[in-house]
């Protein structure tokens, strides 16, 4: 039985009001923690189709199941055909949507973005010229938010591991900036018994500060007339609505309204204040505890300015000519050297961008990480294997059966049939690539890495996002 703290139970109460609070407690003490997923657009798979699955209201790819399966020995997971994320989460996809009425993004930059679900949310939301930064100060945190980004497979992204007060040199250079902070997490308390010990009213100030010091350390960066999505897992005013309204009166913002749908169960601002919010409580929707405010910024930012940085440079003409191969549209991309052996695609459109904030910041990954050079020959890196740009027709192909697909995730080495041709091949699982292998004949050196494989029975990956 689930024993709530008292002062929780007084302030939320005293907060929402006895009968929406007793509901709160009813679901977080008695009801199961529900599960969901989302589909990624630019891998369409079998996976949780409408007839098997309920959709999350206010997210088109978003699905709601009945019961948790084991998603890590799913190979579709592995893929990047869909992400576990919790249904509430989503909802920045209705942000989205409100703002794009207003800017059509270049630049956006998902803060605390491990690990992963609302990177990729913003990633198939964004116009692919747009370019994402996603960034997690927690270097463990940000190698997870990596490997989901790439698992996803877009290309017009920088994953970065650095603090907020990072990205005060580039003045106004975001369109759009989405704060998940980092909260106490009472939005976690029926998925985390940890989350109600460590819970407390001096743990509350000392996050609200915490957050306080992220959004005012990372404003300048984002320039007058942008957005900032704020957002909490967690159901106190303290970091919420007085959050918000702090920000607007002291830094220059105002709240925009996101239009509601009266059947999703939305709870707007239960404070004495008019400005729009948007709560999740369980037991009035699904998913568990989340907020979100959209505000706009007012105040004078000076245009984007940036610091000098030296550009990056091309690999050789005869390198170009073979890895510009390996790509499906090799002319929309900019192939540049990352180090003395790594080559990365850029995508032209956000090229320039991206070598400013690759050379600024030294990202975990961008753009398309394509290569390695060993010896006198490079290697495809496995960020290419899992791109939506890879040329699919360069290297051979084996389709693996699902015990062939687990042992591959588990780093094991495979047998191939003698049909299969020597060399780098790349491992599929219903038409989805997974990997490469260096393909031996007698057997197949399994290149997945070794930080991402199946550790047995551990559950890795499958985390809902919060």
């Amino acid at each position: 039985m689930m024993v709530l703290p008292e002062v929780f139970l007084s302030e939320t109460r005293r907060l929402l009001g006895d009968e929406t609070a007793d509901a709160l407690f009813r679901a977080l003490e008695t009801d199961a923690p529900s599960v969901s997923v989302r589909l990624n657009p630019l891998k369409p798979s079998r996976a949780w189709t409408k007839e098997t699955t309920r959709q999350v209201p206010w997210c088109e790819t978003g699905r709601q199941l009945s019961e948790r399966p084991r998603f890590t020995f799913d190979p579709l997971l592995h893929a990047g055909c869909y992400y576990v994320q919790e249904a509430a989460s989503m909802f920045v996809e209705q942000a989205y949507r409100t703002l794009s009425r207003f800017v059509t993004p270049r630049r956006v930059l998902d803060l605390c973005a491990a690990p992963g679900g609302k990177s990729t949310l913003w990633r198939s939301l964004l116009p692919a010229n747009c370019l994402l930064v996603a960034n997690d100060p927690v270097l463990p945190r940000a190698r997870i938010l990596s490997e989901n980004l790439l698992k996803w497979g877009s290309s017009a992204t920088v994953c970065t591991s650095a603090f907020a007060s990072a990205f005060q040199p580039l003045t106004g250079f975001f369109d759009v900036i989405a704060a998940d902070v980092p909260c106490s997490g009472e939005g976690m308390f029926r998925k985390d018994e940890g989350a109600i010990q460590d819970w407390s009213p001096a743990a509350v100030e000392k996050c609200a500060a915490r957050q306080w010091e992220i959004v005012r350390d990372v404003w300048p960066a984002l320039r007058e007339g942008g957005f900032m999505v704020y957002s909490t897992c967690t159901f106190n005013r303290t970091e919420n609505e007085d959050q918000v309204e702090r920000i607007c009166r002291e830094l220059g913002a105002k709240p925009v309204e996101i239009p509601l749908e009266e059947e999703w169960g939305i709870v707007g601002n239960v404070t004495d204040s008019a400005t729009p919010v948007c709560r999740f409580l369980p037991g009035r929707t699904p998913g568990e505890g989340f907020f979100l405010a959209l505000l706009r910024k007012t105040s004078a930012t000076p245009s984007a300015r940036c610091p000098k940085t030296k550009p990056l440079r091309q690999p050789d003409n005869a390198s170009r000519k073979i890895l510009a191969e390996w790509l499906d549209a090799p002319s929309n991309f900019r192939l540049v050297q990352a180090d003395e052996n790594n080559v990365l695609a850029l995508p032209e459109a956000v090229a320039d961008d991206a070598s400013l904030l690759f050379s600024l910041l030294r990202p975990l990954h961008c753009g398309v990480p394509l290569a390695e050079k060993k010896g006198r020959k490079y290697v495809p890196a496995h960020a290419l294997a899992l791109s939506v740009h890879l040329c699919r027709t360069v290297f051979p192909e084996a389709e693996l059966d699902l015990n062939q697909a687990l042992a591959y995730l588990r780093r094991e080495p495979l047998v191939l049939p003698v049909s299969v041709p020597r060399g780098i091949v790349l491992a599929v699982w219903e038409g989805h690539p997974l990997g490469f292998l260096n393909n031996l004949g007698s057997r197949a050196n399994n290149l997945y890495p070794s930080a991402w494989r199946i550790r047995h029975e551990e559950r890795t990956r499958e985390v809902d996002d919060e």
